[in-house]
């Protein structure tokens, strides 16, 4: 062992067996840094940072050697590290090795000294509250919960008290009535109606014990500081595959592990001055609001509904009439056009939390002046984003450069245009090209809007027969067309809202997740150090 600097605590230094070689292994407090290296080079280094170390454990090891045998004085003690690993595409593997020696005090040091290190991850959850969709996506939450899941939380030593849903709502419900206080974090087991059904529940109850009138849309909302994890097992997981970068149940349960916190924006909708729904990804009425309207009709089809909805929806070409008014977010760093994406560790989040709260609530809703925008036309499609809304076959989405948690909603107004040109719109989702390069097109970075159709506003003004009148123009603009629908839709987060006439705004970082964002691209080189020891294993 090495003797500190300046009453600092030492390092742990060891030539410890690693396989049929001995390793130099060391242990850095002040950097937190778990590191061996094969003093034989050109063999190379691995290191791994306590803050992804998972658990270490004493192990009984066989007795081999490159002899064959063991020298009858040599009684061999082990133990074993298990950490995360990053693979391709942002996938989190557990991986694990373990070192001896046949001095039995210095192998209980190093499992003390690392377990002592482990402690400090004061961020790491002990107690979790599970809630599990056994009905969701391919009705698979339950086993990929304990295949994969549940081992790993065991070996972190994570105690976990599991509710399997029986019903809608029932993981709201059981929210209102649960000492969630308890808990370090709720996960949720399922898809993104899973996710909605639990932070709904999860900021409800803050607001309830905080006195917070929800029904009131200029009401501050309380900031809740128990963190929601994600496993994905439903149709649809975009809010797992924005935060994290893909669908992975092991890769969401190691984020929980080491106890990762996401900041994330949540929009509130009202009608009325009645609360309506929360949202964190997408609302969207026209195009894709039609589309989910669709889907709910087939969903004996599987998840290939969205497919068959969203080419029937296409070929309607339906388009809304309807006023949009806006308060652009002056005050946010970065715009939706500027192609800086949300990262780990993102710089424009960081700086949008620390803008003083007296500069946000000059833009409420009751200011009234120059500074709201107001856009009247026929929409194909009205989108506002919390965040890109990316997923594997929209690795874009519909707003690159989104922040998660800047304060701030990207609203996307698609004009009516021809069904070619909203063709071509719709396949720059996929490609490398900008989106939003369109005269249809116009996207605004936002605090708050709110939207009344067309149909509504006549109807407020004593218009009789709109509809008769409108379903005429309706029908000669699109001969095609046999509905006589004058409203969409809203789709919140991939559920239903029926309101033409809502308020929405966002809340700069309400809640937080067990995640950090999408890492930027690994780097090979830490892949390579990472995975030295089993190539040479």
């Amino acid at each position: 062992m090495e003797q500190p600097a300046g009453g600092r605590r030492p390092r742990l230094v060891s030539s410890l067996a690693l396989g049929q070689r001995a390793w130099e292994v060391t242990l850095e407090w002040e950097r937190g840094l778990l590191s061996w290296r094969d003093p034989q080079p050109p063999r190379g280094n691995c290191f791994v940072p306590a803050s992804e170390i998972i658990a270490v454990e004493e192990t009984e090891i066989e007795k081999q050697c490159s002899s064959g045998k063991w020298q009858k004085m040599a009684k061999p003690h082990a133990f074993t590290v298990y950490y995360v690993k990053r693979a391709q595409k942002h996938r989190w593997q557990c991986n694990e090795v373990t070192f001896w020696c046949v001095d039995e005090q210095l192998c209980n040091q190093w499992i003390q000294a690392l377990k002592e290190l482990l402690e400090l991850q004061k961020s790491r959850p002990k107690q979790l509250l599970v809630y599990i969709n056994p009905y969701g996506g391919k009705q698979q939450g339950k086993r990929i919960y304990e295949q994969k899941v549940a081992p790993l939380f065991s070996l972190a030593s994570i105690s976990t008290d599991v509710v399997i849903t029986e019903h809608a709502n029932h993981a709201k419900d059981n929210l209102f009535e649960v000492n969630i206080y308890k808990y370090d974090g709720i996960v949720c087991v399922g898809g993104d109606g899973m996710f909605s059904e639990v932070m709904h529940g999860l900021i409800g109850r803050i607001q309830k014990d905080s006195g917070i009138d929800q029904n009131n849309p200029k009401a501050p909302l309380v900031q809740c500081n128990i963190r929601i994890g994600i496993i994905p097992a439903g149709s649809t997981d975009c809010v797992c595959y924005a935060t994290v970068g893909v669908t992975d149940p092991v890769t969401s349960a190691l984020h929980i592990i080491v106890g990762d916190s996401q900041p994330l924006d949540v929009s509130s909708i009202h009608h009325n001055n009645t609360f309506l729904k929360y949202s964190v990804s997408l609302l969207g009425y026209g195009f894709y609001g039609d589309i989910l309207k669709d889907s709910e009709k087939k969903r004996w089809m599987g998840t290939i509904r969205y497919d068959f909805s969203g080419f029937k929806t296409f070929l309607s070409h339906h388009y809304y009439e309807g006023t949009v008014s806006f308060l652009p977010a002056k005050h946010t760093l970065g715009s939706p056009r500027d192609k800086k994406r949300c990262r780990t560790g993102c710089y424009i989040c960081r700086q949008s939390k620390q803008q003083p709260e007296e500069q946000q609530k000059n833009y409420g809703l009751e200011h009234n002046g120059d500074d709201w925008k107001v856009i009247k036309g026929k929409f194909l499609a009205i989108n506002a984003v919390n965040m890109s809304c990316a997923c594997p076959r929209s690795p874009k989405g519909l707003s690159p450069a989104a922040h998660l948690a800047d304060g701030s909603i990207d609203l996307i107004l698609v004009r009516k245009c021809s069904r070619f040109n909203f063709l071509r719109y719709l396949v720059r989702h996929t490609n490398q090209d900008d989106q939003f390069d369109f005269t249809f097109v116009e996207v605004y970075r936002i605090k708050k809007f709110q939207f009344t159709s067309k149909h509504l506003e006549d109807s407020d003004s004593g218009v009789k027969d709109v509809g008769k009148k409108r379903f005429g123009q309706f029908c000669r603009d699109h001969p095609a067309c046999c509905c006589n629908l004058s409203n969409s839709i809203w789709n919140c987060d991939g559920e239903t809202l029926d309101s033409s006439a809502i308020e929405v705004r966002v809340h700069c970082q309400l809640m937080k997740l067990f995640a950090r964002g999408i890492e930027e691209n690994s780097n090979d080189e830490a892949i390579y150090n990472q995975s030295t020891v089993e190539q040479l294993l």
